[in-house]
């Protein structure tokens, strides 16, 4: 069987570093008050076309997730995302696991984003599920 999705020696997929500075892009635009700063985050992390769903937010282009993210920020002041799990990888497809709160406090959210890379290596379809999360 083959596959186009690189692996480790043990077989598990790993993302590239393209993939990565993307994925850190998108989780660093969550922590930035700054507009012009989340808005240049997310240009080097998404896709223009960047098509955003969770259980409370949607967005259907990165101008609009930019707007949603600032409106989260104002709603939960103090609030930082941090991924809290490896990236699991199989073709343009990862996994994450996150937490959402105020540093050295039980976070008030946590879940996994599951989100497809275009062929620019961006994030550009991004699903998030909140509560219990996945492999962890």
């Amino acid at each position: 069987m083959t596959t186009d999705t690189p692996t480790t020696a043990t077989g598990t997929p790993v993302v590239s570093a393209a993939q990565q500075a993307a994925i850190d892009a998108y989780v660093a635009a969550w922590n930035e008050t700054d507009a012009a700063k989340r808005a240049a985050l997310l240009e080097d992390g998404t896709g223009e076309d960047l098509w955003y769903r969770d259980p409370m937010l949607e967005a259907d282009s990165r101008d609009a997730f930019a707007a949603v993210l600032g409106a989260v920020q104002q709603q939960l002041p103090g609030h930082v995302l941090t991924r809290t799990s490896d990236v699991d990888a199989h073709h343009d497809l990862v996994r994450f696991n996150w937490a959402l709160g105020v540093p050295g406090e039980a976070p008030t959210f946590s879940g996994v984003d599951i989100a497809k890379f275009d062929g620019d290596d961006k994030l550009h379809r991004i699903i998030g599920f909140a509560g219990e999360s996945v492999g962890a």
